[in-house]
């Protein structure tokens, strides 16, 4: 069973450790909480170089450096606590970067609440043993015989065909009934690339309808969408050996992945709300009465910061958008802070809890908007790379990984 070292900090006292245990649980994992002693806290205190008030993250401390030291044994590390402790935050925040620089242990930090429940963690968790037992097909470089790849995501479906690492046939419409959308788009993938189903020899399936899209089309593979994004994105860009940062803003979360040679060592998704999404943008577009498709050229002619647009709240930054408006504020120069506005919001909010490494690769539907890759580039200090193809990283991450993933059960 894959070991996850729980450091945490008020889990007990919120309600949620039941919940942080039955995510593990679902997913095959089991919660260990490494052994220290009296002594070992107040070494491990003065090692790390930062005294905080609380005894428990004083603990926290202590168990981290236990397990980068190789005196408790464990597979990945989980490192969680109230996002209201401002105290928390900077110790959840130095002990990410703490056990990166002393381990290779895949890790993932958490700002929960009471209301906490084990699925908003579960794929935090698949993800993290999926890391642990598939790091051998996480780090294939190279797709195989005849596979497909779903990607059911809240916006759009994706599906993509490939054969011996070439796309040969590709389709994406937006999302309805996921089983019904999935079918089609693998059937106009299909025909683009003039095979049958009953040719392929695997299809993968990630995204927000996985489960219930991989148990009515049988798929060989259903895993979660932070590795599979991952391996699909390196793929598209060429970038599967040395470091990278993945940045995916999607239409109802975003995630931000740091890999190396291919394989993730650190992330984080979410959002504390759609005004640092997609779907800001696609409300944007029709306030401006523009095509999605034509806002990123828009922006692209504008100026941010002619405009204040700095709400966190989808609702608030509509109304910041139409007094800017009616203040008499050019189209291009809205179009540019609302994309300013995400991008931030995203480097506030996702990119806070991992150390960017270069090059950023950003990828999904919203990287087609241009104006938005500008924002990101001006936010994290360079241009994005933006692959062919970098809407289907789902997609094509699941034909990767299926392709290995049938290799390895032959």
């Amino acid at each position: 069973m894959i070991k996850i070292a729980q450091l945490s900090c008020g889990t007990e006292y919120s309600g949620v450790q039941s919940e942080i245990e039955m995510a593990a649980t679902t997913v095959g994992a089991k919660m260990v909480y490494p052994d220290v002693e009296a002594k070992d806290i107040e070494d491990a205190v003065d090692k790390f170089g930062f005294n905080p008030t609380s005894a428990q993250l004083k603990l926290m401390i202590a168990r981290a450096v236990a397990v980068t030291e190789g005196k408790y044994d464990a597979d990945a590390i989980f490192i969680s606590s109230c996002f209201r402790c401002a105290e928390a935050a900077l110790i959840r925040n130095e002990l990410r970067r703490y056990v990166q620089e002393h381990s290779r242990l895949p890790v993932v930090t958490y700002s929960f609440t009471e209301r906490t429940k084990s699925g908003q963690l579960l794929t935090r968790m698949e993800a993290l043993v999926t890391i642990v037992e598939r790091k051998e097909l996480l780090a294939r470089e190279r797709q195989v015989g005849l596979t497909a790849g779903i990607d059911s995501g809240s916006s759009t479906t994706k599906a993509m065909i490939m054969r011996d690492n070439h796309i040969i046939g590709k389709f994406w419409h937006k999302t309805g009934e996921v089983v019904a959308c999935a079918e089609e788009a693998l059937d106009k993938a299909l025909a683009e690339a003039g095979v049958k189903r009953n040719q392929l020899e695997a299809i993968g399936v990630t995204g927000y309808g996985r489960f219930t899209i991989g148990k009515a089309l049988k798929c060989d593979l259903i895993q979660e969408e932070l590795t599979v994004n991952s391996k699909g994105a390196v793929w598209l860009a060429d970038r599967q050996k040395g470091e990278a940062t993945i940045i995916d803003i999607g239409g109802m979360d975003n995630k931000a992945i740091t890999v190396r040679d291919g394989i993730p060592d650190n992330f984080t998704m979410g959002g504390i709300c759609a005004g640092a999404s997609g779907r800001f943008l696609e409300m944007t577009a029709n306030r401006l009465k523009v095509d999605i498709t034509d806002l990123g050229a828009l922006a692209d002619q504008g100026d941010w910061k002619k405009v204040e647009m700095n709400s966190y709240c989808s609702i608030f930054g509509i109304q910041s958008l139409v007094t800017s408006l009616a203040s008499g504020h050019a189209l291009a120069d809205v179009a540019a802070a609302a994309c300013h506005s995400v991008a931030e919001q995203v480097y506030e909010q996702q990119l806070q809890e991992i150390d960017v490494r270069h090059p950023v690769i950003q990828v999904g539907g919203t990287s087609l908007i241009s104006g938005l890759v500008t924002a990101v580039g001006n936010v994290v200090g360079e241009r994005p790379i933006v692959p062919p193809n970098s809407q289907y990283i789902g997609a094509a991450g699941a034909a990767l990984l299926s392709s290995g993933f049938l290799e390895g059960h032959r």
